[in-house]
């Protein structure tokens, strides 16, 4: 019964935090979302009982959030000035989802109680959950894992040709131009008298 209530909660956090991902006009505001939808995930593998995949969801993806909000900052030129007039305002609903986090984690770490009639090693014998998990990946699912990758790879290429912006105050580098160089246009002699330098 308190499994099943935690997996509603955790699932109905976790889409209405996808959700916000993509309807907030501010992207710090969605990295933040994509932050909780990722501990709700994370929640969700511990209800199932694939801890090592939550530890990876957390140590992993959370971690590298931390990166794409660097890239995201970088890239948009994100004026924090600005942002921070309004930082009352947010403080409340902040305090919330800071403390929605909390109660989750609290909950996992406090309440949950392992199923007993659950199989305690649901491997093979002699075989690790990473290895069983790897086998499965790269033997019956090697196809959808691929598929999986270059979906990623598409997303990040687009993602870069979205961010990339053409601005003339930015020098840009021109390979063509720079192998078309001659000695010449490079170098400049100048035959200075004595007494004519600086």
């Amino acid at each position: 019964m308190l499994q099943g209530i935690a997996f509603y909660f955790f699932s109905a956090v976790m889409i209405a935090s996808a959700l916000m991902v993509i309807a907030a006009r501010n992207p710090v505001h969605s990295v933040l979302f994509l932050i909780l939808a990722f501990f709700n995930a994370a929640a969700l593998f511990v209800l199932l009982g694939a801890e090592f995949l939550a530890m990876i969801l957390i140590v992993v993806y959370v971690g590298a959030v931390a990166v794409l909000f660097l890239f995201v900052v970088m890239m948009l030129d994100i004026d924090f000035v600005e942002l921070r007039r309004g930082f009352m305002n947010y403080l409340p609903l902040g305090a919330v989802i800071g403390g929605l986090i909390f109660f989750e984690l609290a909950f996992v770490m406090f309440v949950w109680t392992a199923d007993p009639g659950a199989p305690l090693r649901p491997t093979p014998a002699g075989v690790t959950n990473t290895e069983a998990l790897g086998r499965i990946l790269y033997t019956d699912y090697i196809f959808y894992f691929q598929t999986a990758g270059l979906i990623l790879l598409v997303a990040m290429i687009g993602a870069i040709v979205l961010t990339l912006r053409h601005r003339p105050d930015v020098r840009r580098q021109s390979i063509s131009r720079q192998n078309a160089r001659q000695p010449a246009d490079a170098i400049e002699m100048r035959d200075v008298k004595p007494g004519q330098g600086s």
